[in-house]
């Protein structure tokens, strides 16, 4: 993107009530950032949604000498752009109708081939709470996904945390412009952030902070991952928020359970509870339920056995399956009258056992 494509898409931006939808609607018709902001008003009101009070803005002039002061800012400090155009754009936040036009990094941030997902709860995390994180982490690092969170207290400094201590890329999703951090204790990790990852957002500079921008940017948090774990959450939180967010994006989303009278488990026992989430007991559910592959040497041996033993429940899967076509985990699921977490969790252990083999799209086949 050269320096005149990128002034006009943060024109555009700069805008304000004209959000990521009505911006990437404006762009898909006109051709261009700078297309829109110089198209006459009669061919704009020609576009579903797009009324005079829109198309008023768009000829202020205030917005593009805002855009020149970011696009010094973003040139001052060696900020990559990301236009949701281009192919660096990240891929899976391509399909999410209210991404933003336009993203902010900073590091080394690597969006492509690996599995990539994001850890969130709650900022008053327990001590059950970051052992489990760390656990997850650490049982999912020979798949090499990336980690992705909110660079907040709690939960979300854990993930960070636990990723760079097992070589892991993280990502820091930030609810302000790259010209500062919040919380300001946490800037002694943006370093090792960076080194091992970076940060992402879609706020200025300028933007004065505000806690409203949480919510924000969890849509980036949900939308550049393929799944979205909740550790932790009391019964109102951003975190479910985020789960939310996943799910309006048809994204996987996992809930650690906790016990009925423990606060901090309310939020995760509810998603379950709906059925909003799968419940998450064993972080190898994770790549078993997402279909992640294992490379090199790490990858776990799995072997068929011979005259394998099954349980009582294996078999009413196996009987499930009996007709050797693939088969939907829901379908398995509704045909062995189990509940869908029950076999996730045994047709995982099926799989090690060499009776199974998943499939893209949540399929699995009898070996």
């Amino acid at each position: 993107m050269t320096d005149t494509e990128l002034l006009y898409v943060l024109a555009l931006q700069h805008i304000p009530k004209i959000g990521d939808i009505s911006a990437k609607k404006l762009i898909e018709h006109c051709g261009s950032a700078e297309s829109v902001l110089k198209e006459k008003r009669s061919n704009l009101l020609s576009i579903n949604g797009i009324g005079i009070n829109t198309i008023k803005k768009l000829t202020n002039k205030a917005h593009l000498k805002a855009a020149e002061q970011e696009l010094q800012f973003i040139h001052d400090n060696q900020i990559k752009c990301l236009y949701f155009r281009d192919d660096d754009y990240p891929a899976r936040l391509k399909h999410c109708i209210d991404g933003p036009i336009l993203l902010f990094q900073a590091g080394n941030v690597r969006l492509k081939d690996d599995p990539i997902i994001s850890i969130v709860g709650t900022r008053n995390i327990t001590k059950q709470g970051v052992m489990f994180c760390e656990r997850l982490v650490e049982e999912l690092a020979p798949f090499n996904p990336i980690i992705v969170s909110g660079f907040a207290y709690g939960t979300d400094i854990s993930a960070h945390k636990f990723a760079i201590k097992n070589k892991l890329q993280t990502i820091g999703c930030l609810a302000h412009g790259l010209n500062q951090i919040y919380p300001k204790v946490h800037k002694k990790y943006m370093v090792d952030v960076e080194k091992h990852g970076g940060f992402l957002t879609d706020f200025w500079s300028s933007d004065t902070f505000d806690r409203n921008n949480f919510l924000k940017r969890n849509r980036v948090i949900a939308g550049v991952s393929e799944a979205t774990i909740v550790i932790e959450s009391a019964e109102k939180g951003g975190s479910l928020v985020t789960a939310d967010i996943a799910n309006s994006y048809n994204r996987d989303v996992f809930a650690v359970p906790g016990r009925v009278t423990d606060n901090q488990s309310i939020g995760c026992n509810n998603l379950i509870k709906t059925q909003q989430a799968h419940l998450l007991s064993n972080p190898l559910d994770i790549p078993y339920m997402l279909n992640w592959q294992v490379g090199s040497e790490k990858q776990p041996t799995i072997q068929k056995e011979l005259f394998i033993a099954l349980t009582t429940e294996e078999k009413l899967i196996t009987e499930a399956m009996k007709n050797g076509a693939p088969q939907l985990l829901d379908v398995i699921a509704l045909e062995s009258q189990l509940p869908i977490y029950k076999v996730a969790s045994l047709l995982l252990q099926m799989e090690l056992k060499g009776i199974v083999r998943p499939l893209p799209g949540k399929m699995f086949e009898l070996v």
